[in-house]
């Protein structure tokens, strides 16, 4: 391997308030035995209140980090050339009454978004209809056919979202985790494009 050192940074990392960050928290390291045990402890940034939670590490910062302490090596990057530290703060405790209200406020929102929806699409009426085809009787309320149907919405509902309270029914993600997991994507490239320009200006401050 010579003196030829492999990087890749990870995508996102968590730390604590005032800590000083090491190469091998941000960064997957290859390298020979001699250069790995410093490359992991090299000081790359000191965590400070004015980062706020966020901080976007560059490749480039660490790279001249490590041509100081080791000049002349070659460094093969590999992989993303970002990372995002999310400096995690304490977080405040939920009270229960705010949690409890919460709760009922999407308990009843979804259940009038639910018989909204159903209202629009007259869906009794479709019930009516197909009763009536089936018996030839005409009946306000066909519960043979009302009962299973909202049985069966509530079922189809776990089974798309794949979860029943903590339990998992299969290893698939759920439509709603791919959702959040691309709104994360979407976030990190966002802040990696509009706050790494800042976050090289305050590196180099330093």
């Amino acid at each position: 391997m010579g003196r030829t050192i492999y990087i890749r940074m990870r995508h996102r990392v968590q730390v604590q308030p005032h800590q000083m960050v090491v190469l091998n928290d941000v960064a997957q390291i290859i390298a020979d035995d001699e250069m790995l045990n410093l490359l992991k402890e090299l000081e790359i940034y000191q965590v400070s209140p004015k980062d706020k939670n966020t901080i976007i590490m560059d490749v480039m910062v660490v790279i001249k980090e490590i041509s100081r302490i080791i000049p002349g090596t070659e460094i093969q990057v590999l992989g993303p050339s970002q990372t995002i530290i999310e400096v995690v703060l304490k977080k405040r405790k939920v009270s229960v009454p705010l949690f409890f209200l919460v709760w009922l406020l999407l308990f009843f929102g979804s259940a009038l978004a639910i018989m909204n929806f159903h209202d629009d699409v007259s869906m009794q009426s479709v019930h009516q209809r197909l009763y009536k085809m089936i018996t030839g009787k005409e009946v306000a309320q066909p519960l043979i056919f009302q009962i299973p149907y909202s049985l069966g919405l509530g079922l189809g509902m776990i089974l798309f979202f794949n979860h029943i309270f903590q339990k998992r029914f299969n290893e698939e993600p759920s439509p709603l985790e791919v959702e959040m997991f691309n709104y994360q994507q979407d976030l990190d490239n966002y802040v990696i494009m509009y706050e790494n320009k800042e976050t090289l200006k305050k590196l180099d401050d330093h």
